[in-house]
């Protein structure tokens, strides 16, 4: 064929060789990993921060999900920037971006600081996420080793938010807070050096204008509408956050209506027409929000209540990270060997069951309970999650594949952002009502309330048995609202896991180049 016909897309450029592919995945890795750690890294760094910078409970929520917030809000808009101007150029401008803001973020002399610095680090980690997975949709055609390169990055992606509190308490033992970021910029130097000369250039032959509207009514309405949820849950009800419930639904209506008008939208809304499409999207979502609210809480858990260093809690969360690998891996397999909607549910069950199990935790809890419930926790993640992510990238053309990528990753952190939110809206609504033993002033019992780190404060400034009976009773009340949360948790999971079976219904993952959207 010597020609083309007017307008049409040109040919898609060959695949790297093998070894490249594969060298190139190992980079790709490397930026899914990072972004993954820094979403729980914060875990063990809790009662750190808390001493240093002294945040309040709502500042120190805030710290702990405005990352994952701001990447929700802007992975839309990134991941068809990178569809128009190259996925490769986005992802190693987002890296340099990266990097530079973690060594602010490492250096933050207070709260307000650190909120400001981790929402610019969402901002570059919205650069690097739907690169990533839309590389591997250009680097990998065959859909059995592009099913395999998924599953690498599932791995990584589900055991980046488990290895975060390991990293964190192997630095901790060490170091200061701050190097839990720090650790960032070698990472970033290498895959901008690395990625500079093995990653393929890769973006859509005809793009249309990027549309700022657009880019403005998606964030807009995410970032309002999780604000929304977080402050009302943890707050109640309130004329703020009914103004930003309705400031974010209007948002995303009309970001959705000018979509369908569009002739090159931002994101096209018709995926969503697809069953199969949409449920993995939501079980994408649901699998993160039950990982990462329980390994959040559980550092704080393991360190705070059970008095463990920051190594030996992270130590004790690695079980979710080795269960998160293995099923990642092997998610490609099990989903042509059964079906899609097997793997998903299943994956979503374990992860409602190993929420469940934790109704079984109190303050001296055994490891020989903990550690099991974590690996059905990591093992069901890794499964689900990395299946879904197959599903969502499959059911599109490669011209769309950064913005199918980034409906994936929106999904992630979304989950990320809400499973913070909501799980520490449960445990800080109980831990806040805890009555104080007799005899302690009530300026400590204020601290005390606001968060778990304040009460280990309080308690050393109130001398003798109060101020043991007051870190006692802080102890029970955060292990109670622990299970609460939990318990919430795997109602959502279990429900989420009969749903998919219904919207899952005839998936199948591609065997060959020429039906990738089967």
């Amino acid at each position: 064929m010597t020609g083309a016909a007017p307008g049409a897309a040109p040919a898609a450029a060959p695949a790297p060789p093998a070894q490249q592919r594969w060298l190139a995945l190992s980079v790709l890795v490397l930026a899914v990993l990072l972004v993954g750690v820094d979403a729980t890294v914060l875990g063990l760094a809790t009662p750190y921060l808390s001493e240093d910078l002294r945040p309040s409970g709502t500042q120190l929520l805030w710290i702990g999900d405005v990352y994952s917030f701001v990447i929700a809000g802007l992975l839309v808009s990134m991941g068809s920037l990178g569809d128009r101007v190259g996925r490769k150029r986005l992802l190693l401008t987002g890296s340099v971006a990266f990097g530079a803001v973690s060594a602010l973020t490492a250096y933050a002399h207070s709260a307000e600081a650190m909120i400001v610095w981790r929402a610019l680090l969402g901002v570059a980690g919205a650069t690097l996420m739907p690169a990533t997975l839309a590389l591997i949709r250009n680097l990998f055609p065959d859909p059995r080793e592009r099913s395999l390169a998924v599953g690498v990055w599932g791995a990584t992606a589900s055991a980046g938010a488990a290895v975060g509190p390991v990293l964190g308490g192997l630095l901790l033992e060490h170091f200061w807070w701050g190097s839990v970021f720090l650790i960032n910029l070698p990472v970033m130097a290498v895959l901008v050096v690395v990625g500079a000369r093995l990653l393929p250039e890769s973006r859509t032959p005809h793009p249309g204008p990027w549309d700022l509207p657009s880019v403005l009514l998606s964030m807009t309405g995410l970032v309002a509408a999780v604000y929304a949820v977080k402050e009302t849950a943890v707050h109640g009800p309130g004329p703020v956050t009914a103004a930003a419930a309705a400031v974010g639904a209007g948002a995303l209506t009309a970001f959705v209506r000018r979509q369908l008008r569009l002739s090159s939208p931002l994101l096209d809304m018709r995926l969503f027409r697809h069953r199969g499409f949409s449920g993995a999207v939501l079980a994408d979502l649901l699998t993160i929000l039950g990982l990462s609210g329980l390994v959040f809480f559980l550092s704080q858990f393991l360190q705070m209540v059970q008095q463990r260093t920051p190594l030996q809690a992270g130590l004790a969360e690695l079980p979710a990270a080795l269960g998160a690998i293995a099923a990642g891996l092997a998610a490609g397999r099990v989903a042509r060997r059964t079906s899609v909607r097997g793997a998903v549910c299943g994956g979503l069950a374990a992860v409602g069951l190993a929420l469940a199990g934790c109704l079984l935790l109190d303050v001296s809890a055994s490891y020989w309970l903990l550690g099991p419930l974590l690996l059905v926790l990591g093992a069901g993640a890794g499964l689900s999650f990395t299946v879904t992510a197959d599903v969502i990238l499959s059911s599109v053309p490669e011209e769309q594949a950064g913005a199918a990528s980034a409906v994936s990753e929106t999904a992630y952190e979304l989950g990320a952002a809400l499973g913070i939110a909501l799980l520490g809206s449960v445990v800080t609504g109980l831990y806040r009502g805890f009555a104080t033993p007799a005899g302690v002033p009530e300026a400590a019992a204020d601290e005390a309330r606001e968060s778990l780190g304040g009460a280990v404060e309080a308690a050393h400034g109130v001398p003798g048995a109060e101020g043991e009976a007051l870190l006692g009773a802080a102890r029970e009340t955060f292990t109670e609202g622990l299970r609460a949360g939990a318990g919430v948790g795997a109602a959502v999971l279990l429900a989420a896991a009969a749903l998919s079976w219904r919207l899952l219904r005839g998936q199948r993952l591609a065997d060959t180049a020429e039906n990738p959207g089967e």
